[in-house]
């Protein structure tokens, strides 16, 4: 191999320098002596299947802890990794609990209207919604990692489900098979999410990108507020489908004879008050409460206003029954045979993975606000195994819910102690008080639901995402779409679909830069990054800035080559000397398969055809071992492979490195 000199005005890549033989000290740079280009010890098949899985599945390496530890101490340190109530548990407080107690109470206040209300966008009993605040938070104070989350039913999800199911079972007409359906999509969804934590699973959720996930949620508001039109409105035949235009076309159809006018009144002004608070919240961080126990306040005003006008006999709908009582067990009712069980493995699976990206994505949130880290594949199989458990217990899916995890956040949690002050709180209004919500007009649980969307709409990121890239700004504005003018489960589908593309996008057609010198140095730049920086007569520096795979080799060499032909073509006032080495810049290129290397020959014998001369410049690791392997160095030669693009000049155009 070459002995080169690394030119001290450009950074040398230690971890290729540190694999250097052992004779080469630093202090040879001083002396003139210089560094080869390294080429790590050939590993085992064994060894380097044993890498690729570590790093792909155990990158947190999660057995570090139980090294050089009794047999005792591992066992009870795999207890606390399944339930890390055991961890936290020993070293809880009066004063903790204090924080917790508040805080549950306060979200307890919010998640009861807000259960009722949820559970009707999935169209189910409104016990249901209630029942799934109760079982469900308990397991995750057991088994999640986060300090804050708030574990309940949530908007997107409840309408993801309602949609799917009811495409399947009309809950009108069939809601007991309405019912088991919804139980076995939500022990599927808990399936899922155990699945993807149990076995390391958890980077699959990452495929949907942040862009698409925001106008996912904008659409998803959007359809939901415009869902409840009906309760708001007080029309009492509307639209099972959810885009826009089916929904508008049921409200100003029934513009004359089904809008109910004592309904939109209460709707209205409670809506008016619900707003109000959430503002007061929002500017004064201390009055948090205020939007807090907001929605409760308005459900108690408004359901003893119909009870003492029996509005309800002018034409104001209300909830009528919630079923009273704690959670019955529903596990008999779960389609594990039968037409069924398909479906509700197939909605199961969609509804987890999205309640699945909400829960970790507020968890993480409010674990960087706090300062801890939360493990996201102990977080799927806590939600998972809390979702398998409501299914049996007559609850929906369950998931984070951002407004109140805010709320929890705010009002002072220390620990997941105040999820279950909140299940308590909602177990005794199961048994003592949920005949007193009879009354309750269900205008006021579309109000409560409109004011609670609204905060999905983050228009600041939006904008954010256009300003900063546009491709993401694509896939945010398709799955908003998506969603309001199709369903939901169509814009789900194209935010993955947009996602991907993107990927794809990415991965077969790599960014490459031209690379010039910036004056009075040694450093080579990107010329449209720096324009002062001045290309090398008689060389053509190329840098790539992807891995070279099978998908992407072949434009990686075109590429280059339609650099060289830009560069050859140019008039003559402005060409420099004709080109005789082009120096491709491999830092960047972290890997290179057959196809890549198959690539680079096709470009040496493209070049030696002109007279071109081919140098390489800082492989890495493992490009310069497959290289090898590949006897491509060999092809090219030895010395044509430099540590640094400025030695690699050095070598070609000793003229101009001496005028620098």
């Amino acid at each position: 191999m070459p002995r080169v000199v690394s030119d001290g005005g450009e950074s040398i890549d230690t971890d290729v320098a540190s694999r250097t033989s052992s004779h080469r000290r630093v202090d040879s740079v001083q002396h003139g002596h210089g560094y080869e280009v390294g080429v790590p010890p050939k590993k085992s098949l064994f060894a380097e299947f044993s890498d690729a899985v570590k790093e792909t599945f155990f990158a947190d390496d999660p057995l570090r802890q139980y090294k050089d530890l009794p047999r005792s101490k591992k066992i009870w340190l795999g207890l606390q990794q399944v339930f890390p109530v055991l961890g936290w548990g020993r070293n809880y407080s009066l004063g903790k609990f204090k924080g917790d107690l508040i805080a549950g109470l306060t979200i307890a206040s919010l998640c009861i209207p807000q259960d009722i209300g949820y559970s009707k966008l999935a169209n189910l009993p409104p016990q249901v919604g209630l029942y799934s605040s109760f079982v469900p938070p308990l397991i995750y104070a057991a088994m999640g990692s986060s300090r804050d989350i708030a574990i309940g039913p949530v908007a997107v999800v409840s309408l993801l489900l309602g949609t799917l199911l009811q495409n399947e079972i009309d809950p009108n007409t069939h809601p007991l098979e309405y019912r088991r359906l919804a139980f076995t999509a939500t022990f599927f969804a808990g399936i899922t999410q155990a699945a993807l934590g149990f076995f390391r699973l958890g980077f699959i959720i990452e495929f949907l990108s942040h862009a698409a996930i925001v106008g996912f949620m904008a659409g998803a508001a959007i359809t939901i507020a415009l869902q409840q039109l009906k309760g708001f409105l007080g029309i009492a035949h509307f639209t099972k489908k959810s885009d826009i235009v089916s929904v508008m076309e049921s409200v100003w159809g029934n513009v004359h004879h089904g809008w109910n006018w004592q309904t939109i009144l209460i709707g209205a002004s409670f809506l008016a008050f619900l707003l109000v608070a959430k503002y007061i919240g929002k500017k004064n961080k201390k009055l948090f409460w205020v939007s807090a126990i907001a929605p409760l306040i308005s459900v108690i005003i408004s359901t003893f206003f119909v009870y003492i006008t029996r509005a309800d006999k002018h034409g104001v709908s209300i909830v009528k029954n919630i079923k009273k009582g704690i959670n019955p067990p529903s596990a008999s009712l779960i389609y594990f045979s039968g037409p069924y069980l398909g479906t509700g493995f197939r909605i199961g699976a969609v509804a987890g993975m999205v309640g699945l990206t909400e829960a970790i994505a507020i968890g993480r949130t409010f674990a960087a606000l706090k300062d801890y880290q939360i493990d996201g594949n102990k977080e799927m199989v806590a939600l998972g195994t809390m979702n398998i458990v409501g299914s049996m217990t007559s609850c929906y899916v369950a998931t984070g819910s951002f407004s109140r995890s805010a709320v929890n956040y705010m009002a002072g949690c220390e620990t997941a102690v105040s999820n279950v002050v909140m299940s308590i709180v909602v177990m005794l209004t199961l048994l003592l008080i949920t005949p007193l919500f009879k009354y309750t007009p269900n205008a006021i649980l579309s109000s409560i639901i409109i004011s609670a969307v609204l905060g999905l709409i983050d228009y600041k990121s939006a904008y954010l995402i256009w300003k900063v890239d546009k491709l993401d700004f694509v896939a945010c504005l398709g799955a908003f779409i998506g969603v309001i003018f199709s369903s939901v489960e169509y814009g789900l589908l194209i935010a993955v679909a947009i996602s991907f593309a993107k990927i794809l996008l990415q991965v077969t057609r790599p960014r490459t830069a031209l690379l010039g010198n910036l004056p009075r140095t040694t450093i080579y730049r990107n010329v449209e990054q720096y324009p002062d920086a001045t290309k090398v007569p008689g060389v053509l520096i190329v840098r790539v800035d992807s891995a070279i795979y099978f998908t992407n080799s072949n434009y990686v060499k075109e590429r280059i080559l339609r650099w060289l032909r830009d560069e050859e073509e140019q008039p003559q006032d402005q060409k420099l000397s004709k080109v005789e080495f082009l120096i491709v810049e491999l830092s960047p290129v972290i890997d290179i398969d057959t196809s890549g290397i198959h690539a680079l020959e096709e470009l040496l014998k493209a070049l030696e055809k002109r007279k071109i001369q081919l140098v390489l410049a800082n492989p890495g690791p493992v490009v310069i071992q497959k290289l090898r392997s590949a006897k491509f160095t060999d092809l090219i030669g030895e010395d044509k492979i430099f540590l640094t693009v400025g030695d690699a000049v050095k070598k070609c155009a000793p003229k101009v490195v001496g005028n620098v």
